[in-house]
């Protein structure tokens, strides 16, 4: 099986996967979590669940910035769109449902509406027709979030303003650890987040919630050593907070993105898609940024969206309640050409990944 899935060492992954075997316990079901699309990737493209225990389960919780967004966002864009404002986002967000609409069919009604590959782009944009309104719809998590804050710390021009859609990964992990019918055993934190925010956010899983957690990278051996990792730590009934992907994540992480995060952003209480209101989960704009804010220049708000379609599962997907090959549209209704649940948009999300793997 193992040469057969392009190891880049695949001794080592021999070796590393009877490792695993060694410290499971041989009664019970061991259910690891990871909040990073990029794992769920590497997990399914390398078919690394069929190496590891029956009663070993790695579930994809809401590790995809796209698919959290709440329909409700993705609504005010699309209002701004069909209003005359040029609207710009990153291509994965374009097709990601609103209540009613997407993106993409704002743009088949007329809109404006462009794709960029960074927010640089979205301000060159402006610069270049400054006399049309411009929006650009932040989304991701830490990873991204530097970006939109460097931008409006190099003050764009006056017809540029940002919808920020931005949320932070640990509130959203707490609230996974707290569901009791969710019953994890482990984290495998987000490698790309991490870079940014450190360790330290961290420690609260395994301190209060008895949790072992750890940061891993995204090769396929990084992914068995997190999981061997986390089934050693349960082995010993020690839960600690560990680095695996110690090559690029440092304890303190990147302080002068966090820098730029803090001059530019507050954190506020955030609507996730599926999962509803997460306390201090997402990034706003601090006041004296507020002429940036596209919802105060444009007289745009959109409290309450309809986040899950008639017959979705996403809501369930994300939490890894159910597999998406469970949810009764998986390639039926929902495919990656024709998208019903913002899972099966993105490339980072969990339907999308299972579809193309299949």
């Amino acid at each position: 099986m193992i040469e057969k899935l392009r190891f880049r060492d695949p001794e080592l992954a021999k070796r590393v996967a009877k490792k695993i075997h060694t410290v499971t316990p041989k009664e019970g079901t061991v259910k690891i979590c990871h909040v990073c699309g990029t794992h769920e990737w590497t997990i399914t493209h390398f078919g690394l669940r069929n190496l590891l225990p029956l009663n070993v389960e790695v579930i994809a919780g809401p590790g995809c910035p796209v698919c959290v967004t709440p329909a409700s966002e993705i609504d005010e864009a699309v209002q701004l769109a069909l209003k005359g404002v040029v609207v710009m986002c990153f291509g994965d967000v374009l097709r990601v449902s609103g209540s009613e609409m997407s993106l993409l069919d704002a743009k088949a009604k007329g809109a404006d509406v462009r794709i960029v590959y960074g927010v640089s782009d979205a301000v060159k944009m402006a610069q270049k027709e400054p006399k049309k309104d411009f929006v650009f719809l932040a989304i991701g998590f830490e990873t991204t979030a530097p970006s939109t804050a460097v931008e409006i710390l190099n003050k764009p021009p006056n017809n540029f303003s940002f919808l920020v859609s931005h949320r932070v990964i640990p509130p959203a992990m707490k609230l996974l650890a707290e569901m009791e019918d969710l019953s994890l055993n482990g984290f495998i934190a987000p490698g790309h987040v991490s870079t940014i925010i450190g360790l330290e956010p961290y420690e609260v899983f395994p301190k209060v919630y008895g949790m072992p957690t750890v940061v891993a990278g995204f090769e396929p051996i990084d992914v068995l050593f997190g999981v061997y990792m986390i089934l050693k730590q349960l082995r010993e009934n020690k839960p600690r907070l560990e680095n695996e992907y110690a090559r690029v994540v440092s304890w303190e992480g990147n302080m002068k993105a966090q820098e730029l995060m803090q001059k530019v952003f507050s954190v506020a209480d955030g609507n996730w898609r599926g999962l509803g209101n997460i306390p201090s989960s997402k990034f706003m704009l601090n006041r004296e940024y507020a002429s940036y804010d596209a919802h105060l220049k444009h007289d745009v708000n959109v409290e309450h969206g309809i986040d899950i379609q008639h017959g979705c599962k996403c809501h369930l997907v994300i939490i890894g309640k159910i597999k998406p090959t469970e949810c009764p549209l998986f390639m039926k209704a929902c495919t990656p050409q024709k998208p019903v649940g913002a899972c099966m948009v993105s490339i980072e999300g969990t339907c999308r990944i299972w579809a193309k793997a299949t």
